[in-house]
């Protein structure tokens, strides 16, 4: 048995080598943003959502030849791999998470640097800005192959007793024990997802911003305001059934007719969940930010000589279309045409070569109705693209509210000259392949090549966020380097209706 010493000593030596601990998921949205951050900033792009090498898309193209039932076992298959025991809950560290966290980026001073929600869109403004993002939410996906996926009250009395070494483990920690079968299914077979969001910064986090951010730099707390009905089940420990998606909160708590569709399309013993009684609207288990961490960063900013500002937005995807005029708006500063789209989804992100093709991300947060309405109404309402590329997260599931292929391409119809997929969308949401070749077919796809570009300065962003004025659902709130010294100016952004 090792000593605490030694385990410490073996945690230092993961981190500097950047392998993440054996708890963390690698289909996990915080984490896989994360790994794309930091591996622009390393000069690298993002093959494999950072976790699956390129060596096994001959395989994921064998597997797609397999029958459905095969194909299905192995989503679970996989995703349980990434499992931990419940019994080794206790050995979870929030700090060896962090050490693993901050050794992704390089150490160097940075003129800002991000902290809090997760959001594709993120990814690209920290691109753009040349800063790193610290999560405040992670996935520790936990075994428990007994569980049926559409019995969300036993699965809650389950994470009752299971998630206590956890937090008595980790008092800096709260946790979100997320259940979603209709988006899940297929992983909710062998796992289950346990969501912690960080109260406090924590000494890691604290000084990787004392090594690497100088005295005057500036702090962007990234704030998701998104909620969800959720049910206390202990101390720091909350249940919400359902996650967002083509479900409605509304549909999991007292059913529909597609939900009782889909629960027949699986054969379930259910055609409406009995979901536990939510207590209380929280924070959105994981994409919305926990405020109590806000005031940790904020007394460390006031004690470290640091400019704070906020950005706050409702839905993790409302970041999205200011992010992609912001990478119009530059590349015609440096007098490229901005005349191509690239649409992602959920962990399939390529923030090195949208740049390097000259390509504007847009982000959408996974494969459901909303996305399609939300990336349908941002090009609705900006200059029409020449060329628009769209990937898709295959996740495995025929889900309620998930469009068809069909659907996904009457995106390209606002593209004036040409609209493809990125990557094989046959037998869709059931294509693995997708999962590896996003990173190889843009490249082929697009044959422009441009140099990575400098990084964006705060002042420009500032003029930019001030050009812009109440066009975005978007929320900067702080001190900017265009307004007076006092460090309340705001600068508002209204929501969309």
């Amino acid at each position: 048995m090792q000593t605490p010493f030694y385990q410490g000593m073996l945690a230092d030596w993961m981190a500097q080598l950047r392998i993440a601990p054996p708890y963390i998921a690698g289909f996990d949205s915080a984490t896989a943003m994360l790994r794309a951050t930091a591996a622009y900033l390393r000069g690298e792009d993002f093959p494999g959502m950072g976790s699956m090498p390129a060596a096994l898309e001959p395989i994921s193209i064998l597997i797609n030849k397999l029958p459905r039932p095969v194909k299905e076992l192995i989503y679970t298959a996989g995703s349980a791999g990434e499992a931990i025991p419940a019994a080794r809950l206790g050995d979870v560290s929030s700090e060896v998470v962090s050490e693993w966290m901050v050794n992704e980026y390089p150490q160097h001073q940075y003129p800002a640097v991000a902290i809090g929600s997760a959001s594709g869109a993120l990814v690209h403004l920290c691109a753009a800005l040349g800063m790193p993002w610290l999560p405040q939410t992670y996935l520790i996906p936990v075994l428990h192959p007994e569980l049926h996926p559409d019995e969300p009250q036993k699965a809650m009395e389950w994470g009752r007793e299971k998630a206590k070494p956890l937090l008595n483990a980790n008092p800096d920690l709260q946790l979100h024990h997320m259940y979603d079968p209709n988006q899940d299914r297929l992983t909710l077979r062998g796992m289950t997802y346990f969501r912690v969001k960080r109260r406090a910064l924590g000494e890691t986090y604290k000084r990787f911003l004392q090594n690497c951010l100088p005295k005057g730099g500036t702090i962007f707390i990234v704030e998701c305001q998104r909620t969800w009905h959720t049910t206390q089940v202990d101390d720091r420990h909350f249940f919400q059934f359902g996650a967002l998606g083509g479900a409605t909160p509304e549909e999991f708590l007292y059913g529909s007719r597609r939900v009782s569709e889909y629960l027949e399309r699986y054969h379930s013993h259910r055609r409406q969940w009995e979901a536990p009684q939510p207590d209380s609207d929280r924070p959105e288990a994981e994409w919305g930010f926990e405020p109590m961490l806000r005031e940790d960063i904020e007394n460390f900013a006031r004690d470290r000589g640091y400019h704070l500002r906020r950005i706050v937005f409702k839905e993790p995807e409302h970041l999205s279309p200011f992010v992609a005029e912001l990478y119009r708006w530059w590349y015609k500063k440096r007098g490229i045409m901005a005349n191509r789209l690239f649409v992602e989804s959920f962990i399939l992100l390529e923030p090195m070569w949208s740049l390097r093709t000259a390509s504007v991300p847009f982000w959408m947060k996974f494969n459901m109705e909303p996305s399609l309405d939300w990336i349908q109404q941002y090009l609705k309402q900006t200059e029409p693209y020449d060329e628009i590329y769209l990937i898709l997260f295959s996740h495995g599931v025929d889900a309620a509210g998930l469009p068809t292929i069909e659907q996904w391409r009457e995106v390209f119809k606002y593209a004036r000259q040409r609209g493809e997929f990125v990557g094989i969308t046959e037998d869709f949401p059931r294509n693995f392949p997708a999962l590896i070749q996003y990173n190889t077919e843009l490249p082929r796809l697009i044959k422009a090549r441009y140099p990575v570009p400098g990084a964006l300065s705060l002042e420009e962003l500032d003029k930019f966020i001030e050009q812009v004025g109440d066009t975005f659902p978007v929320h900067w709130l702080g001190k900017t380097s265009l307004s007076d010294a006092d460090g309340q100016v705001l600068t508002p952004i209204q929501n969309l209706k």
